[in-house]
């Protein structure tokens, strides 16, 4: 037994200052408010515990990446973004060649399937050319049957979110096939009229992929894609809150829109995260970072980012103004929700011993992800004493 306390405490329904936690094994067996009834194993002086992160949309960072889809490459992006607080992650993939794509799916369903990643991301390459981004045109194309057939089966189960846009031939279809297999489908990188969306979330799609980039801005007259996967319940939207994909106002606008319930973080961070600036691919794109904002080498379109989930939580306290329990939802609790990963998201008995220790500044301090510390030191404080 583990006993953690005189901490502040972030559950679900409350801040609990002073908390404890007593962890088992892998398991939290108990969360509880004042002093404890035992001495402590690790007295957090104060700190915030918060529930480890949930980044449902990552495609690299630490100098790595996951499309290369290499043990060693996985590994390294995995442990750069668990020193940041990440304790689940999926593998984001982006447009690319059929016979490239089935490579990735195929290598990174074995390391999901050893537990090194938590499941895969197909963000495109079913998505539309006039909101690409930083997507290789050369490569979009519409869902088949087919293809999507393969790369299920090649997923083998780990396949968690397949984005696309719904516009294109066959794209309702698909999005039918995706939830059939238990996958949630997400809308994104998308052109489409509101009323094609709505046909998308009433197929099944559940989720929007980095609310307002790669979409149309909302208009009074066309609400399109970003009217459409606001205003339903039945959608969870993404957000990369980092002040650069966007305004801290939006963030704050969508989150009073939709609700903590309905708003997931992500960081849609790329190799370069925790690199600094310099020149990087991206799915094969030349890619330029000046003052840590991801752009292609030969446009202005955003490129990934260099965010890093605890930046996100700060941003969302510091700058958009969420209360702590409502930064622990958006990071954890409703992405965990949203994927059924019943077991992680949340600081409750019986969920899985992942959290992050954060200092006065919301600095991580130490990161636990079943039951270990895997990432600093719970007692330390910023300037490492």
């Amino acid at each position: 037994m583990t006993l953690l306390g005189n901490g502040r405490v972030v559950t679900p329904e409350a801040v609990l200052d002073p908390g404890w936690i007593e962890i088992s094994g892998e398991r939290i067996v108990e969360v509880g408010s004042g002093e404890a009834a035992r001495p402590l194993d690790v007295d957090l002086a104060g700190r915030v515990v918060v529930p480890g992160f949930v980044d449902t949309h990552v495609h690299g960072g630490g100098g790595a990446s996951y499309l290369s889809a290499t043990q060693a490459e996985t590994a390294t992006v995995v442990q750069f973004h668990r020193s940041h607080g990440t304790t689940t992650t999926f593998a984001s993939l982006i447009s690319t060649t059929a016979p490239e794509l089935e490579r990735q799916v195929a290598a990174l369903a074995e390391l999901a399937a050893d537990g090194l990643v938590d499941g895969l991301h197909l963000e495109g390459p079913w998505i539309s050319e006039a909101r690409r981004g930083a997507h290789d045109p050369a490569v979009l194309r519409p869902p088949t049957t087919e293809e999507l057939e393969r790369l299920l089966a090649l997923g083998r189960g780990t396949i968690r979110m397949v984005t696309l846009a719904p516009e294109l031939p066959g794209a309702l279809d698909a999005v039918r096939r995706i939830v059939d297999a238990g996958v949630v489908a997400a809308v994104g990188h998308s052109d489409a009229s509101y009323e094609t969306v709505r046909a998308a979330v009433d197929a099944g799609a559940s989720v929007g992929t980095h609310l307002f980039n790669g979409m149309p801005p909302l208009h009074h007259r066309e609400p399109g894609v970003v009217g459409a996967l606001l205003e339903d319940p039945r959608v969870v939207v993404e957000l990369v809150a980092d002040g650069i994909h966007l305004h801290p106002a939006t963030v704050a606008l969508a989150i009073r829109a939709a609700g903590p319930d309905r708003v997931s973080l992500v960081t849609d961070a790329m190799t370069a995260a925790g690199m600094g600036d310099g020149d990087y691919t991206l799915g094969g794109l030349p890619v330029r970072v000046v003052d840590g904002v991801a752009r292609l080498a030969d446009s202005d379109s955003i490129a990934g980012s260099t965010l890093t989930m605890d930046a996100a939580f700060r941003f969302a306290v510091q700058t958009v103004g969420l209360s702590l329990e409502q930064a622990a939802r958006v990071a954890s609790t409703t992405p965990a929700r949203t994927f059924g990963l019943s077991d992680v998201g949340a600081l409750q008995p019986g969920m899985r011993a992942d959290l992050v220790v954060l200092d006065a500044d919301l600095q991580v301090t130490a990161v636990m992800r079943r039951g270990s510390w895997v990432s600093g030191d719970p007692t330390r404080t910023k300037e490492g004493s």
